[in-house]
């Protein structure tokens, strides 16, 4: 299908900064694009900084089908996550261990790059807004910190998507559509249109509207125990729950001798059941579905003031899931409950802006009203969580008779209902003075909601510890934040009602200095204050009454919600746990300045040097059961504590570049260095056999990391137009948290997620045709080099957990990082602790071409993506505890087509 999902157009936009333009006479030229990287309207070429930007027509050129196919295409930037609207961004390497989609929402680990929409920022944690990038003017990339115009999450870039607005030059529309058919797969098409008008000369309207279905290609199969398919094991079962089966008399090994695995055992007789999916077995069942549009509305007030206002209104609607089980096959899932997605929004901005005197002045404002719901197959569950043998298997009903000791159907699944609101006013002015500096200043007000409820099913209601008449449970204190506060369906058997709002003020400013004529010095600064609120309850856990605790201190409150006060007024003076910026009314409230220094150079009309210091930021997040003791008091996790709240996490970077036209104009070379520094990396955490049956956030330790972008366009024939991206990173590991050690990769090690090396390189050819038209054949490839998952080293872990529940390894590789495991409590079958490794996502190169033809209002081409077929891991998912294997779509073939009339 055509580019037209955000994360392309950000994938299009870094694949190659060195835009070209090609003109009636095809005679191929550099694009000049004008970007507002510096909230400042300026050519690409003259912004002292690292910036990428393509116009909309440049990213239809580049053949950038969609999201899952192109993550490739991002020489110094990764797309994360498990499949559409379930996604996070890393620049430059700075990532850590991500959330999953079924704990981001409580979690409130904030991203480390910001995602905008115009002016507006739409990021949220684990879920960036996916926006269908249908009308875009273009699409704008900054690596490295932002902070001092952008703020918080804009610690290691920001994204901006810039639509096109009314345009008061009159009537104007167009369509585009597209039919595509992927490889074992089903058919795909898209469909979309714009309208501009002007009723008056001050008025101008533009409507846009599309649909786009992406059809699916992973069979979710039915499960077949023996033959790659889910078996299930005590044994695995019994290590991860501290050894509750051989307590009470049972022999695990044995119980899972009598597992079915074609040897004529039944369920009824069988000490370990396997489960069964009949019901939901189905061809090509991950679907995607966006379906939206846009509003806009320009007014000219008067020949001074200007007034726009605009409205998105999408759905994005997924099925199945977008990861395989390398136990069966790369197009091969094993699905127990049926995984739906819905992701809605409706986005409303308004921008005021005029002229006063020597002053442009400009007053902006969003709000973004987004509704989730997920039901999401959590049978994985049973192979990490630290109660699977009380919530799967009957020894609490058969105490007296091990022999009867049996793990029933694990089968289970969460829901999740989350409402989350942004509201955001920003009012800055820039200096028109005829003087040698230019001032921009602003003031900087941001609210943001997120309202969650989830629901778990755990517990298999057979045994009679959870039958019906004991599941119907509700909230602490029998009333919700965001349920209606009644029971919750039998079978639900854990619950999370949070509410997490964040406030933000902020003052920012921003000065040039033309020292010379050529030299010019910036000096950029943002005082912020964020509080962070963080209320609600589990079905365990009163987190509201919790926070206000340790916010006051008082020995009665925490002992009301069952901690030591004495241990804990011990864990705080000794500094275990902070407490400092908690007030007694348990909102985290934290403030502080970051600043900007900048030098650049306009060594002549066509080459600009610059150097910048920068600094970015994360906020703090606090937890749902902070101060808590791990379940586990041995080893490594003797006496530790989970963080009441992860302290901020601070990016310093240091970057040197170029931006030069060069050969008389037909090379363009755009390069930037770079050296950052992370202090207090903050990484999601979730290791419910030894800490916590919850997730929290944690500050893994300190890392830097070195680096070098570059991009490079030839205008090697008047015809021909070469373009070339790519990217070296070394990151390291500088220091680990002494809890950590042994269980987290260790000093020197790489963060996850980003190869050392990437690169693509794209050719665009044009010839004419008879009769005027014009005849274009693009062709690309990228490569991505092999990249680490996650921070944890417990891929032999996990390896042996899925050869028992599986009956064989995933076949994925494991890069060695440590003789021994020290976070794994359990060991193999021989009594040796487990090796610590983590997985490899292994390197892979994606060709494109395409064909085509055009005139000055329609374009029809016929294009092939992936056309060796290659199957990529684009991500190594462990968050249940066995792998699966996000990957890209297999070859897809298809025709697109385009017409527009003025």
């Amino acid at each position: 299908m055509r580019k037209t999902h955000l994360s392309c157009a950000v994938l299009a936009a870094l694949a190659s900064g060195g835009a070209f333009a090609q003109t009636a006479e095809s005679k191929a030229q550099f694009e000049t694009i004008e970007v507002t990287a510096t909230k400042r309207t300026e050519s690409i070429q003259d912004v002292p900084v690292a910036v990428s930007a393509l116009s909309g027509d440049a990213l239809e050129n580049m053949g950038i089908d969609n999201f899952q196919d192109y993550v490739e295409f991002l020489p110094n930037v990764v797309f994360q996550g498990t499949g559409p609207g379930q996604n996070e961004i890393y620049i430059r390497g700075a990532a850590t261990t991500q959330s999953s989609i079924t704990l981001s929402s409580v979690q409130a680990l904030q991203p480390s790059v910001a995602f905008y929409q115009d002016e507006m920022p739409v990021s949220m944690a684990g879920r960036n807004l996916d926006i269908f990038a249908t009308d875009v003017e273009r699409v704008e990339v900054l690596p490295g910190p932002q902070g001092t115009l952008f703020g918080a999450s804009s610690q290691a870039g920001t994204v901006r998507l810039i639509t096109k607005k009314p345009d008061h030059a009159g009537f104007a529309a167009g369509f585009d559509t597209a039919i595509a058919t992927t490889k074992g797969g089903e058919m795909s098409n898209t469909v979309e249109a714009y309208i501009n008008i002007t009723p008056t000369d001050d008025l101008a309207l533009r409507v846009v509207a599309y649909n786009d279905k992406q059809g699916g290609w992973i069979d979710n199969i039915e499960n077949n125990p023996g033959n790659g398919g889910y078996i299930g094991s005590a044994v695995v079962v019994d290590r991860i729950s501290g050894g509750a089966l051989a307590g009470y008399g049972a022999d695990p090994a044995e119980m899972d001798s009598r597992r079915i695995v074609n040897n004529g055992i039944t369920p009824s007789t069988a000490a370990v059941v396997s489960p069964r999916n009949s019901q939901h077995v189905e061809d090509d069942f991950n679907d995607a579905v966006y379906a939206g549009a846009r509003f806009g509305l320009s007014y000219h007030i008067n020949s001074d003031w200007d007034l726009l206002v605009q409205h998105t209104q999408q759905s994005l609607d997924t099925e199945g899931v977008f990861a395989y089980d390398p136990t069966v096959a790369e197009d091969q899932a094993i699905r127990f409950q049926a995984d739906e997605n819905s992701d809605e929004f409706g986005l409303t901005t308004w921008t005021v802006d005029g002229r006063l005197d020597k002053l442009d002045v400009v007053y902006t404002g969003g709000y973004l009203d987004r509704e989730i719901d997920t039901v999401t197959d959590y049978t994985g569950y049973t192979n990490g969580g630290l109660f699977s043998a009380y919530y799967l298997c009957n020894h609490y009903d058969t105490p007296d008779n091990p022999a009867d000791i049996r793990c029933l159907d694990p089968v289970k699944y969460y829901k999740e209902d989350t409402t989350s609101t942004r509201m955001t006013h920003e009012f800055r002015i820039d200096t028109k003075f005829d003087a040698p500096f230019r001032i921009t200043a602003g003031l900087f007000y941001d609210e943001q909601e997120v309202a969650t409820v989830g629901q778990f099913k755990i517990a298999n209601t057979e045994m009679t510890t959870f039958g019906f008449d004991n599941l119907q449970r509700t909230l602490v204190g029998n009333e919700g934040i965001n349920s209606d506060g009644g029971p919750f369906p039998s079978e639900i058997s854990f619950a999370n009602d949070i509410t997490h709002t964040i406030e933000q003020i902020a003052v920012f400013g921003q000065m040039e200095y033309d020292i010379t004529d050529t030299l010019t010095a910036s000096l950029g600064a943002r005082w912020y204050q964020i509080d962070d609120i963080y209320t609600g309850s589990t079905t365990t856990v009163d987190v509201t009454r919790r926070v206000k605790a340790f916010g006051s201190m008082d020995p009665d409150e925490l002992a009301a919600v069952g901690l030591d006060p004495d241990a804990v007024a011990a864990a705080v003076a000794s500094g275990q746990l902070e407490v400092g910026d908690l007030g007694s009314d348990g909102v985290l409230t934290v403030d502080d300045t970051i600043f900007k220094f900048g030098l650049d150079w306009k060594m002549s009309e066509d080459v600009l040097f610059f150097a910048n210091y920068s600094e970015g930021f994360r906020p703090p997040v606090t937890n749902r059961v902070g101060g808590g003791l791990s379940n586990n008091q041995s080893g490594a996790f003797e006496g530790f504590r989970i963080p009441v709240y992860s302290t901020t996490d601070t990016l310093d970077n240091y970057e040197v570049g170029m931006k030069g036209d060069f050969l008389d104009g037909i090379v363009r070379i755009n390069a930037t260095a770079y050296y950052s520094e992370i202090g207090e990396l903050q990484t999601s955490r979730f290791d419910p056999t030894n800490i916590s049956f919850l997730v929290f956030t944690d500050n893994v330790g300190d890392a830097e990391i070195k680096g070098l972008d570059a991009d490079i366009t030839w205008l090697a024939t008047d015809d021909l137009v070469v373009n070339a991206a790519f990217s070296m990173i070394d990151t390291e590991l500088t220091r680990v948290n002494p809890e950590l050690e042994g269980i987290a990769a260790g000093v020197g090690s790489e963060l996850p997620y980003t190869a050392s090396f990437s690169g693509n390189i794209n050719a665009r050819y044009y010839f004419e045709l008879d009769g005027g038209q014009q005849g274009f054949v693009n062709a690309s490839v990228a490569y991505t080099g092999d990249r680490l998952a996650g921070m944890v080293m417990d891929a032999y872990v996990m390896e042996d957990a899925t050869r028992h529940i599986y009956g064989m390894g995933s076949g994925l590789k494991i890069e060695d990082e440590a003789a021994v495991y020290e976070g794994a409590t359990f060991t193999d079958a021989d009594g040796n602790a487990f090796r610590g490794g983590r997985y490899v996502q292994e390197s892979y190169f994606i060709s494109n071409v395409s064909v085509g033809m055009s005139d000055d209002s329609w374009k029809v081409e016929l294009f092939i993506d992936n056309l060796f077929d290659e199957s990529a891991i684009l991500n190594v998912d462990t968050q249940q505890f066995t792998p699966k294997v996000v990957t890209n779509r297999p070859r897809t073939m298809g025709v697109r087509f385009s017409f527009d009339y003025y």
